[in-house]
């Protein structure tokens, strides 16, 4: 150890948090979290760990090991975790309520910008730009999971059926994910190798000092692991969820576009392995395929607008929501503004409570053991299918971009933007905000000139 990190760990850990000054810090971090959920955890590792030492390293790295096996934003979830580790409930609602709220009310304003002005020429310049950088965006992430997750040829197996049964057979996307996990796990038995390997985070062995909640800090009373707990919080959970769908069918009907928005994100809240990239194709199958909330062409801008907020990019539900808000007029045609924000809330609502429950039921057993978990073959096998969906995603916003009117009408400017994208992201490690704004403005130059 050099004579630095020895004097680093000998600093006394800081005084802990007041439930304002960790309000105020949520708050702020709900507003600068750009950059996906890695730079989102990084952000978060560089502020917690490093800086205010409200955690340690190892304590981090815990929580986030759980959150990556669940379903959802792992960025957010994190978040919940260290919030209710610090101050309990209450603390985790602040935490993961205010990491989603600035993107939710962002999102809401430039959903209603779309919807009011989206025809301007110069609005549809700027989209135009930005729209084959969403295709690049979206190979990316296939790329980054891919290089990851594809280490055998029987992951690669799985990965090129997930792309032919959602892009050829036009499969649903959990039926997919089920018999991938299936797959996985009696594979797992035959080829254990092939399937079981340490995809978590590894504890990094730099001291930044002694924190808050360090190493050998005891478990705070609130975190210890209980049945009865688990099963009241269980309880409260699914009654808030009862309790506000019945809100819904009684002044909605069962068939409102409102409560079937709250079915379906309800279910798409589940099947979020993988990241927001995973679930798209389900989400498109749902709200454009079949319920017809909002057209393709909507749902790519409504992507391209979900890159420039911070906050987790799921958050494009909320897009969905207000779009599909607006245009069935849930509250009346003399109020569609108010559609559509009552409908982006509900989405949003939907879709993340099943985090915090996520987080309030699972925490206290992952922070009572202090045991590291790994991802299960079953897991693995679902990570190999999503980079599948995701490649068809990516080729499925390729078609509508790249050929936007007839057969042969090639538009090979957004094929030369996509490359660009493509070559900023992998090569030059551009950020996504930078590269979306860029291509803006290359939409805006091609328009005036």
């Amino acid at each position: 150890m050099s004579e630095t990190e020895s004097n680093l760990t000998d600093l006394p850990a800081p005084k802990a948090p007041t439930f304002g000054e960790a309000f105020w810090y949520w708050l702020k971090l709900g507003f600068i979290s750009f950059g996906g959920p890695a730079g989102q955890i990084a952000i978060m590792h560089q502020d917690l760990v490093e800086k205010k030492r409200w955690i340690s390293e190892k304590r981090f790295l815990h929580a986030l090991n759980y959150c990556m096996v669940l379903p959802g934003p792992e960025a957010q979830q994190l978040a919940t975790y260290i919030g209710w580790l610090m101050h309990r409930t209450w603390g985790g609602i602040i935490a993961g309520g205010l990491f989603v709220l600035p993107s939710l009310l962002i999102l809401i304003a430039l959903s209603w910008g779309y919807m009011r002005f989206g025809d301007l020429p110069q609005v549809a310049a700027i989209l135009y730009g930005i729209k084959p950088a969403v295709v690049a965006i979206v190979l990316f992430a296939a790329y980054r999971i891919g290089k990851r997750i594809l280490n055998n040829a029987m992951l690669w197996a799985i990965a090129i059926f997930a792309f032919m049964a959602i892009s050829v057979l036009h499969l649903p996307f959990p039926a997919i994910i089920a018999v991938a996990a299936l797959f996985g796990h009696v594979a797992n038995h035959y080829y254990p190798k092939q399937f079981n390997f340490n995809n978590t985070h590894a504890a990094a062995s730099k001291r930044f000092g002694a924190a808050v909640i360090d190493d050998t800090t005891p478990t705070p009373a609130h975190a210890h692991f209980s049945w009865s707990t688990l099963w009241r919080r269980l309880a409260m959970g699914l009654g808030v969820w009862l309790t506000a769908m019945a809100m819904l069918i009684f002044s909605q009907g069962w068939q409102s576009a409102l409560t079937q928005m709250a079915w379906f994100f309800t279910k798409a809240a589940m099947l979020t392995f993988g990241g927001a990239y995973a679930v798209l194709p389900y989400v498109y199958q749902g709200a454009v395929e079949h319920y017809q909330w909002l057209t393709p062409h909507q749902m790519m801008d409504g992507l391209a607008l979900g890159e420039t907020t911070p906050g987790p990019l799921i958050m494009v539900v909320a897009f969905v929501g207000f779009v599909g808000g607006w245009s069935h007029a849930v509250l009346g045609a003399d109020n569609l503004v108010l559609s559509g924000v009552l409908a982006a809330t509900v989405v949003t609502f939907f879709t993340f409570l099943p985090s915090f429950l996520f987080i309030f039921i699972g925490a206290p057993l992952i922070e009572s053991s202090q045991n590291n978990l790994k991802l299960t073959a079953p897991l693995n096998a679902i990570s190999a299918a999503v980079v599948g969906v995701i490649v068809s995603l990516g080729v499925f916003f390729a078609q509508h971009i790249f050929v936007p009117e007839a057969p042969f009408k090639v538009d090979y400017l957004a094929i030369l933007i996509t490359l660009f994208s493509l070559v900023a992201l992998v090569k030059w490690n551009l950020s996504i905000i930078k590269l979306v704004l860029a291509c803006g403005l290359i939409g805006v130059i091609n328009h005036f000139f």
